[in-house]
């Protein structure tokens, strides 16, 4: 979160195994039985030792009469959207190219709101170490490049800078994609195991506390502010739920904005109370690197091109069949009327 943050979660995300899943997707019933109104208690899983944009929204008082229900945490993008896909949950976020990905393989879902991102605080780095003689796109050729996982936002984000510097398809075929775990990509890099390391977050400003690095480019530097990720939920519990989902959407936007114009130490201080308040024995630590949630627009209204530029990338790799995604069917914006939000908003 994007803290993963979401946001380096968002970088642990892998791929593999949503075809499987996606198969049995087309009988998901996602969420409670409707009703006049429809369920006003939305089933999801957290993070430990992290607080969701959906879980801010609750502890501000955003989300009114619904209430959130935690049902357990994940580690996984891809497995958290599976689990909305197929009901055991009533919406999950992911990085938004294992989104399109799901939705490309028949999975009935739709992104209704933005919820992690790249900004110049929270953000993706690809960090040499400070006397390596990489200085451009061209000096990665033949060389390695840690990463938390294939086929997902780091390995794209070097496609396309490779491409951007002009490196051709042939020349960027030898600029080797390594999967290095994220708690062992720095050691790695200091260690002359690979020649690039992918760092975020938390370990990304602990790697550059300890010097000796440099950045050779970043996601935020390639594409500006961005939003990487959405919360999804089924086709089907968003028709038979439209007022929960609007109060949802909105909560989660109004919280979004929030945690975007308050002090951060004030924000950091409202996320450590909500996880001490909820008891789950969890590791506070990380919650002092909180920056960001890198969400790009206001209240986390999705722009397509977001969408676009997975559905093209994993379309060019031939990782999905572009003719079965369609961006209109994806993504809304309907249910999403951010308020402004007062600076004195919800205080505790």
């Amino acid at each position: 979160m994007s803290t993963l943050s979401p946001v380096n979660r968002r970088r642990f995300l892998a791929l593999a195994g949503l075809s499987t899943v996606a198969a049995g997707c087309g009988t998901a019933l996602g969420g409670g039985p409707p009703g006049k109104g429809g369920t006003r208690t939305l089933r999801y899983q957290g993070w430990a030792g992290q607080v969701t944009p959906a879980e801010l929204a609750q502890d501000l008082g955003h989300l009114k009469d619904v209430q959130l229900e935690w049902v357990g945490n994940t580690i996984s993008g891809p497995q958290d959207i599976q689990s909305a896909a197929t009901g055991q949950t009533d919406f999950g976020g992911a990085f938004n190219g294992a989104v399109v990905k799901l939705a490309a393989n028949g999975a009935p879902v739709k992104a209704v709101i933005s919820y992690y991102g790249s900004d110049e605080q929270a953000y993706s780095g690809y960090y040499v170490r400070a006397d390596s003689p990489i200085r451009s796109a061209r000096d990665l050729i033949g060389k390695k490049v840690g990463m938390n996982t294939l086929g997902a936002h780091s390995q794209a984000m070097l496609d396309i800078y490779l491409q951007r510097s002009g490196i051709s398809a042939a020349d960027a075929g030898k600029v080797e994609a390594l999967v290095v775990p994220p708690v062992n990509t720095e050691q790695s890099l200091r260690r002359r195991q690979i020649d690039v390391a992918v760092l975020s977050g938390l370990l990304r400003d602990k790697a550059l506390a300890g010097g000796g690095l440099r950045p050779l480019f970043t996601d935020h530097r390639l594409l500006g502010s961005f939003s990487a990720g959405t919360y999804v939920m089924t086709r089907r519990f968003v028709q038979q739920n439209p007022d929960t989902v609007r109060t949802f959407v909105t909560g989660v936007g109004r919280a979004l904005d929030w945690a975007r114009t308050t002090p951060r130490p004030q924000v950091i201080a409202r996320m450590t109370d909500i996880v001490r308040r909820r008891g789950r024995n969890e590791d506070l630590d990380a919650l002092r690197y909180w920056k960001s949630y890198g969400v790009a627009a206001p209240g986390g209204r999705i722009a397509g091109k977001e969408l676009q530029l997975w559905i093209d990338w994993l379309a060019e790799r031939g990782d999905i069949d572009r003719g079965r995604v369609s961006l209109d069917e994806l993504y809304t914006n309907d249910f999403n009327a951010p308020a402004p939000v007062s600076p004195a908003a919800s205080g505790r």
